[in-house]
């Protein structure tokens, strides 16, 4: 059981091999499921090319697409309503035996709207598993060892999302009926492995008890202030990092780099990514969640307003390598942090509400970043950096200090927060 949220480094954190060999049977299927489910995870990727290859316009396509991404917003937060109330074991079940049977109702349907349907459907199906999951990496892993799992969780979801389009590529040289087949196969497998490894009574033994303390829900969330200033960091910064896939592309364009230059950018975030976080977080474990969102935070803006210097090339390199290492600073903290401030009857509610915070602001990012990019070119570098310091503010303060430290295995009971907030 974890302990409550607050802003103290914690004690007795450990290294990452002895963290995950030590880790219980349950945290380790759960890794592997996530790694499994998102080596498959193809739809979102090929989504534009399959219903143009079936026939449909590029509008219905992209309006698709577009509703994809609102399902999975709405999956997030359906997913953390469903682990308070049912357990987070079952919801991944549903999720992914959910996805699998959209999956082929969007490879076989003709019809544009019952397509559409569907595939706003297995958006939110595909994310119902998210809070479910990472309340169970926090619920099995000792306080103390939690930022430590939840970066090996960010490592598999990494890994997975940048081999996926690699493997995605090699099925379409066979149909697309394969690419969709394993993708349904991928999705049974992570729910094969909560069926048989997960515990029963994954999410606490007082289930029931559990289901009447979260009556209220996403109210009780919305009377938290101080959490609702971490979910607008939240929102804010995701707005902004989010421009590495809008702006960024056609900044290099302006800048007369060919096409291949933003591919290397891309790789090389996902190389440090990858290679580093672990490594960084051995490190950063140790520091206040309050100094990790701070210097995370001033990496990204730093990192963002580099873009705007002359320089050609170099400059882009450096502002990757800059805002890449914001990234592995404090994706683990912030992907973390939900879990330890939402009382125990709510805290998939509390993670749901953090992660479609997320997904929103990586939606509306390129509609304004794009904006600003073509209102007025460079400079608009300097203001999304600046954008990413001021959410040192809200990010600091929505973190709620704790006065003592808890040892890292005790079982702490939380309290629902108090209206307004609990300081």
């Amino acid at each position: 059981m974890s302990g409550t949220a607050g802003e103290e480094p914690t004690t007795g954190a450990v290294g990452i091999t002895a963290t995950f060999r030590e880790a219980p049977l349950p945290v380790k299927a759960i890794l592997a499921g996530i790694l499994v489910n998102k080596l498959g995870a193809f739809l979102q990727v090929f989504l534009l090319l399959f219903l143009t290859h079936r026939g449909f316009s590029e509008v219905q396509a992209g309006t698709a697409l577009g509703g994809y991404g609102l399902g999975a917003v709405l999956g997030v937060l359906l997913g953390g309503w469903f682990t308070d109330r049912i357990g987070p074991r079952r919801t991944i079940i549903a999720s992914m035996t959910g996805t699998a049977g959209l999956l082929l109702a969007v490879l076989y349907l003709a019809y544009y709207p019952a397509l559409l349907v569907a595939v706003v459907a297995v958006g939110a199906a595909g994310q119902l598993y998210r809070p479910a999951s990472s309340m169970l990496l926090a619920e099995l892993t000792p306080r103390a060892r939690q930022l430590m799992i939840f970066a090996m969780s960010r490592l598999a979801l990494n890994i997975g999302t940048t081999a996926a389009p690699l493997i995605g590529v090699a099925l379409l040289t066979v149909s697309y009926d394969l690419l969709f087949w394993t993708e349904a196969a991928a999705a049974l497998g992570y729910a094969a492995i909560a069926l048989f490894v997960l515990p029963r009574d994954a999410g606490g033994p007082h289930l029931e008890q559990k289901r009447n303390e979260a009556r209220g829900g996403y109210l009780a969330l919305a009377a938290d202030r101080r959490f609702l200033m971490f979910l607008l960091a939240q929102l804010v910064i995701a707005a902004v990092y989010v421009q590495y896939l809008s702006a960024l592309p056609l900044a290099m364009r302006d800048a007369g780099l060919q096409t291949f230059w933003y591919g290397a950018m891309v790789a090389l975030n996902s190389l440090i990514v990858i290679a580093f976080e672990l490594l960084v977080t051995k490190v950063v474990q140790h520091w206040r969640t309050r100094v990790v969102i701070a210097v995370g935070f001033a990496l990204m803006g730093a990192g963002l307003a580099i873009y705007a210097l002359p320089g050609g090339l170099a400059v882009f390199v450096i502002g990757t390598l800059t805002w890449s290492l914001a990234e592995v600073v404090n994706g683990p903290t912030m992907a973390t942090y939900p879990a330890q401030a939402g009382p125990e009857p709510l805290r998939g509610r509390y993670l749901a509400g953090a992660q479609a915070m997320y997904g929103i602001g990586s939606a509306i990012g390129p509609i304004g970043g794009v904006a600003l990019w073509v209102a007025v070119g460079r400079p608009a570098w300097l203001v999304f950096g600046a954008i990413a310091l001021l959410a040192i503010i809200p990010g600091w303060y929505g973190v709620r200090p704790r006065p003592t430290e808890a040892p890292a295995d005790a079982p702490v009971t939380t309290a629902l927060p108090a209206k307004g907030g609990t300081e």
